[in-house]
Order: structure tokens, then C-alpha cells, then sequence
């Protein structure tokens, strides 16, 4: 297994789909050579145009001072593309099947000393690394869309995953410029995208409820406690609620009354009336904006709000 400090200058996409290729894009501004394979008929080309049209963004954002699209390659074999990869960034489809079998070829092709990562949302390392030889050196190597922008990465490893190549992936994550979180125990969905369906659980149940509108509930997160969990979490957000007495006044004072209101937190019955009320309401909402124009003005807001967190160095 490769040492904690032996350097990644390689790194290896597999499937260049959306995930893939904004992982490709980013590994690219950091300075690294990548290596992309996917054998879909039109995949280079495709990723090729998602990295031009990426670096605008992340050149705002600040590239490495070796980064460049030249050093970009791509092969349709995967043999070719992972013969010399010192680390691997898996994208295929989610489906464990294909998974297994893909991680089998790729721990067969990979040397030895290099890691393999998945970014998959949903399927655990206890399954995906079942056919490998070497499963010791494969990890979940979570990001958040679009990994280009986004700087969370979700670390977890499967039973057979050793503690060094844990540690190796949360080294090489903030070696590029990501924010990494170690998982100890693998869960469905991760936890931010858990994160993500508890709070969407209860904007359902308030919609279904009559409470407010879906409009009126986006506004409610985005403006209210969406635009502080921008800057901190909700832990250190309730640290700075307890005023002089921080977090210790809150869990005296306070936490009683959250608890209570837990407690009130509803479940929503996912109905097909439900479903139409959000569609026809978030289509209203768009206001005849395309979800790729929706995109590009949501990062754009996402790579200021970075700038302004590294401009004041939290």
C-alpha cells in the first residue's frame, strides 16, 4: 500500500459521465495529470466540452500553478487509461452488479500501490469491493455536485478497506483543495444527502399540510437558516445562538425546547398530488429558466460565496 506521503500526480476517471467529468475538470485546476476512459462513443468529446466550459469558473475560483487542460489524455480502454494511475475516481452507473464486476477489472489493472475510489451515492465498499483482490485499497470517495465547485467529499471505507487507505484518501482530498469528511459507519445515502432529506422531509409535510407554499418554503431555507449553513454549520451556528454563554447556555437553555419541537416534526404521505404540486410550483418558480441556466447561475453564486470564505479564511 502506498505510504500516507507518497504523492498522487496521475489520477484516473472512470466513466465520464457528469460526475466524472467535473472530477476530471477539478483534478485538471489542481494541477494534476488526468487520465479519462469511458466507452461511450462520444464520451471525449463531451468531456472535453465540459472541461472548456468549467474552467471560466474554476480559473475565478484560482488554479494551481500547474494546471492545464493539455494535460488532459483519454483512452477507451481502461486497461490502457489505469496502467499507471496512482489514484482512481470512479463514476460508473449505480447499480452493484456492474460495480463488482468494474472494481474486479480495476483492481486487476491498477498497480498495486495505487487507490481506488468510487464516487457512488448509494452503494456501500462492503459491496462494491466483493470481487476485488486488493479490496484493502478501495474507498468511497463521495463528492457533492458538481465536485468542480462543491468542496465536500464524503470518505468511508468498506470492511475490508485498511485504516491506511482511509487516511490516505482524507490526506489527498485536502491535499486538492476539498473539504473531507470521514464516515465511521456506512449508511444509505451518506450524510449529507441525509442531511438533505431530513429537512426535505419536513418542507413536504409542511406543503402537504397547508403550512406555506413550496415557493414560500425555498425562500424560507434559502434566505433564512440556508444562508448562515453558507458560512457554518448548525452546531457552531447554535454556539453563536447562545450568545455570551456559546454552546453551553444553548444546551442548558435552549436544547429543551428544540427537543419538544422535534417531537412536532411531521411525515408527509408522498401522494401523486403531491408530487404535481411540486413540479407545477418549481416550474413556476423557474420562470422558464432551463435547469442548465439554473445551474450556471447557482454555481456562479457558489464560487463567490468560496472566494468570500477564503478572503476571510474560514
Amino acid at each position: 500500500m502506498m505510504s500516507l506521503n507518497q504523492s498522487v500526480h496521475r489520477v484516473a476517471i472512470v466513466g465520464t459521465g457528469v460526475i466524472g467529468a467535473s472530477w476530471a475538470a477539478y483534478y485538471l485546476s489542481r494541477g494534476l495529470d488526468v487520465v479519462a476512459t469511458d466507452p461511450g462513443p462520444q464520451s471525449e468529446t463531451n468531456l472535453r466540452k465540459y472541461v472548456n466550459d468549467a474552467w471560466p469558473l474554476l480559473t475565478e475560483v484560482g488554479l494551481s500553478p500547474d494546471a492545464s487542460r493539455d494535460r488532459l489524455t483519454f483512452s477507451p480502454d481502461m486497461s490502457r487509461a489505469l496502467a499507471e494511475a496512482d489514484w482512481v475516481q470512479e463514476n460508473a452507473p449505480e447499480r452493484p452488479d456492474f460495480k463488482i464486476k468494474l472494481f474486479a477489472e480495476m483492481d486487476e489493472v491498477t498497480p498495486p500501490n495505487s487507490i481506488i475510489a468510487s464516487s457512488s451515492s448509494g452503494i456501500t465498499m462492503d459491496v462494491i469491493q466483493s470481487g476485488c483482490k486488493r479490496p484493502e485499497r478501495c474507498v468511497i470517495g463521495h463528492p457533492f455536485n458538481p465536485p468542480h465547485i462543491v468542496p465536500l467529499v464524503e470518505v468511508v471505507g468498506g470492511a475490508k478497506t485498511s485504516e491506511a487507505t482511509i487516511e490516505r484518501a482524507m490526506a489527498f482530498y485536502a491535499g486538492v483543495g476539498k473539504k473531507p469528511v470521514r464516515l465511521h459507519k456506512a449508511l444509505p445515502g451518506h450524510v449529507a444527502n441525509r442531511f438533505q432529506a431530513a429537512l426535505y422531509k419536513e418542507v413536504l409535510y409542511l406543503v402537504q399540510q397547508g403550512v406555506l407554499s413550496v415557493a414560500d418554503a425555498d425562500i424560507a431555507v434559502c434566505y433564512g437558516p440556508g444562508i448562515r449553513w453558507g458560512v457554518m454549520g448548525p452546531s457552531l451556528q447554535w454556539h453563536v445562538g447562545g450568545g455570551q454563554g456559546g454552546i453551553q447556555h444553548f444546551m442548558e437553555h435552549l436544547m429543551d425546547p428544540l427537543a419538544a419541537m422535534m417531537k412536532t416534526l411531521g411525515t408527509p404521505e408522498i401522494t401523486p398530488q403531491l408530487k404535481q404540486t411540486v413540479v407545477d410550483a418549481v416550474l413556476k418558480e423557474a420562470g422558464g429558466r432551463s435547469v442548465e441556466q439554473l445551474a450556471r447561475e447557482e454555481n456562479s453564486v457558489l464560487v463567490g460565496l468560496l472566494k468570500q470564505r477564503a478572503a476571510v479564511g474560514t
